[in-house]
């Protein structure tokens, strides 16, 4: 696999040269190769993953030198043919560690400033103009559409691998939400997509985040959702803390609390989708 990614770098960019490079295991949608330790190039897993990766290409280039915290940046490309293995993109390595809770654990200072930071990009990102990234708009009516849209394939491909209590709770949790109309009054924005500890990269010499990474889930939506991907990685305190630092924070947490209990699903239903075994296993385990 490393050979083969070394390959198709080459014969995209035949003066550029490889001296080391390892795969990094972490990445359900991309195989991604360290190349030389300091660029990180991703190769998109499935066709889907392909298109995904054309849109974050979009985003970035457009909130290029917009955001207070870095981000990548696409450095090389390939776009064509659109075939798995062939398609990636390559961008310089931010220096940094995936931002688990135990970093801050128990220690206020750390988490008050972590909450400050991760508020001032939400805010910057979410305050992006849609215009400027090449990225389709949606209404409130089509983020409905595709929680309807979720809530319909997970009965169709997930109900005939879970419990009947877990279908009656799937059930009631997409239905309360669904019901009620008032939740679903907010602002559309551009939001990050998989706002998480894995995508949060923290520099423990300077104590503070150094990067935000994985923008392939970026797409105009809740910016709730964004919150719903911290209340999962960091739980209910830290996120209470960060939403008091957000302005237009109202009903926000009903929507987040929402969103993390579809994560699983989401999972799973990538894992049959995508012939992906691991990803379905992992989502579907607590249904059964």
């Amino acid at each position: 696999m490393v050979s083969t990614y070394e390959n198709r770098i080459r014969e995209v960019y035949p003066e550029f040269t490889i001296t080391h490079s390892e795969m990094n295991e972490i990445g359900q949608n991309n195989d991604v190769l360290i190349v030389n330790r300091s660029l990180v190039f991703r190769f998109p897993k499935y066709i889907e993953g392909i298109r995904k990766l054309k849109k974050e290409i979009r985003v970035l280039e457009g909130v290029e030198g917009n955001l207070s915290i870095q981000v990548p940046f696409p450095l090389y490309q390939s776009m064509e043919p659109e075939d798995v293995g062939k398609v990636f993109t390559g961008y310089k390595m931010i220096e940094g560690e995936p931002l688990w809770p135990a970093v801050f654990k128990d220690n206020e200072e750390y988490s008050q400033k972590i909450a400050s930071q991760l508020v001032g990009f939400l805010t910057e990102l979410h305050s992006q103009s849609v215009d400027e990234v090449e990225i389709e708009k949606k209404s409130i009516q089509e983020i409905r559409g595709s929680i309807e849209n979720l809530y319909e394939r997970c009965q169709e491909k997930l109900f005939p691998h879970i419990n009947e209590k877990a279908k009656v709770e799937v059930r009631k949790h997409f239905d309360s939400f669904l019901s009620n109309e008032h939740l679903l009054d907010f602002q559309p924005v551009l939001i990050h997509g998989d706002f998480g500890a894995s995508n949060i990269l923290w520099d423990p010499a300077r104590h503070e985040v150094s990067g935000i990474i994985d923008f392939g889930e970026t797409e105009v939506g809740d910016p709730a959702y964004d919150f719903a991907g911290l209340l999962s990685s960091y739980g209910e305190v830290f996120v209470r803390d960060c939403l008091a630092l957000y302005t237009g924070r109202d009903q926000i947490f009903e929507r987040m609390s929402f969103y993390r209990g579809t994560f699983a699903l989401q999972e799973a239903l990538h894992g049959i989708e995508n012939d992906d075994k691991e990803a379905f296993e992992t989502g579907i385990r607590g249904y059964r």
